[in-house]
């Protein structure tokens, strides 16, 4: 059974699916079964992974950056995406990032996704995957 917001992935063509409602069965990408992505369980340097959720902007803004330290954004390492959800999953923002850029995103708090909803913020890593943080975490 599949779980709205699951990210999976084929191993063998690389595709990433979010799934967008509940589902009964599995999902196939390349006759094979895809993986569920879980947070954090690769071997990825959790201080460059892990995001962290900034309020400016006295409350307006958010800024979601990667990593205590700054993640690489190499064409060969980068953060491929980052996004925001509010704590009742109704709200979502996602940005695509790219080699040389900075690893980080900029949020209008007026699109619900202010610090009262219990803001959930996860990125992807090409290289070491999935990484999640909820504020206050």
């Amino acid at each position: 059974m599949t779980q709205k917001l699951e990210l999976y992935r084929c191993n063998i063509c690389k595709n990433i699916v979010e799934v967008v409602l509940n589902g009964d069965g599995a999902l196939v990408c390349c006759g094979e079964e895809m993986e569920l992505l879980k947070p954090g369980t690769t071997d990825g340097a959790n201080e460059k992974h892990v995001p962290v959720i900034d309020y400016e902007c006295e409350g307006i803004g958010v800024k979601i950056r990667v990593g205590e330290l700054p993640h690489p954004m190499e064409e060969s390492h980068y953060i491929q995406f980052i996004e925001a959800i509010s704590k009742n999953g109704k709200t979502i923002h996602r940005e695509y990032l790219y080699p040389g850029e900075a690893p980080q995103i900029n949020i209008n708090c007026r699109s619900n996704l202010g610090k009262a909803d219990g803001l959930k913020a996860i990125e992807y890593c090409n290289i070491h995957g999935l990484y999640s943080t909820k504020e206050g975490e």
